[in-house]
């Protein structure tokens, strides 16, 4: 009796796994029934509209600006950009200089005006 090379024992173990693997396949069913809350006319008339609406291919901040919710009114945001933007030392860092502290001494002018105008809308 002549004994087999491995090359032919893994090429007869690699066909036997796939005919077992090839015994266990699902068996076909057919379509599927159609099962759908819609009636074709419905489903049609909806596919028609949306293909028809202004604008579905725009990609979202391409139209301008978006609107959004005001959480503050306008008067306050202006007068502490103004004042922030006064401050004496708002470009100023603890490593600006060696060995040097911010401490600001300086009123800010913004300030200054309101309490000369007599008006106390600090923040």
């Amino acid at each position: 009796m002549k004994s087999l090379s491995l090359t032919q024992v893994v090429a007869v173990g690699s066909f036997a796994l796939l005919a077992a693997a090839g015994a266990k396949a699902e068996s076909y069913e057919g379509v599927q029934p159609l099962s759908s809350a819609k009636s074709r006319a419905e489903v049609n008339a909806e596919a028609v509209r949306e293909a028809s609406a202004p604008d579905q291919n725009v990609v979202r901040g391409s139209r301008g600006a978006e609107s959004m919710a005001v959480s503050r009114d306008r008067a306050g945001v202006v007068f502490e950009a103004m004042r922030t933007a006064a401050a004496p030392d708002q470009n100023v860092t603890s490593g600006s200089r060696v060995n040097s502290k911010v401490v600001s001494t300086m009123q800010n002018p913004v300030d200054a005006r309101a309490a000369a105008a007599g008006n106390s809308n600090r923040l």
